[in-house]
């Protein structure tokens, strides 16, 4: 059964459906997302009720100028199981060649009680994935 007013799905047009795939693919994956389904300009992971879809722009929408700070989408973030799973995401995406933001900072970015990783996708969209609270 789902939670009235739960998220359902997040809908993302890519530049490049391979790259964006690639890097969805690791980072949900290791979250516990699985592949939902495939076509042949998109591709959907889901976990539980909750599902993320990559739909490759038709070059005619194909745009250059996206930024996070501009008006839409700013980021998304995830909860993580632990401090290790950030850890071991991190390692992920560095060994992948995707941008770690805020390295000088990094794990503790978002201040000394918030343990996460802020890291860009290929579309240059920032992902955050947080460490549940200490006790």
């Amino acid at each position: 059964m789902t939670t009235p007013g739960s998220l359902h799905h997040i809908e993302l047009y890519v530049a490049s459906l391979g790259d964006s795939s690639r890097f969805w693919s690791g980072f949900l994956g290791a979250l516990g997302y699985v592949k939902f389904q495939e076509w042949s300009q998109g591709v959907s992971f889901k976990l539980d009720h909750t599902y993320i879809v990559l739909v490759q722009v038709e070059p005619e929408h194909l745009a250059p100028g996206y930024h996070r700070k501009r008006v839409g989408l700013n980021h998304l973030a995830f909860h993580a199981a632990s401090r290790q799973q950030v850890d071991d995401v991190t390692h992920w995406a560095r060994q992948a060649g995707y941008a770690v933001l805020y390295e000088d900072r990094h794990p503790l970015a978002g201040g000394p009680n918030y343990y996460a990783l802020y890291c860009e996708d290929p579309n240059r969209i920032k992902v955050e994935l947080v460490a549940p609270a200490e006790a």
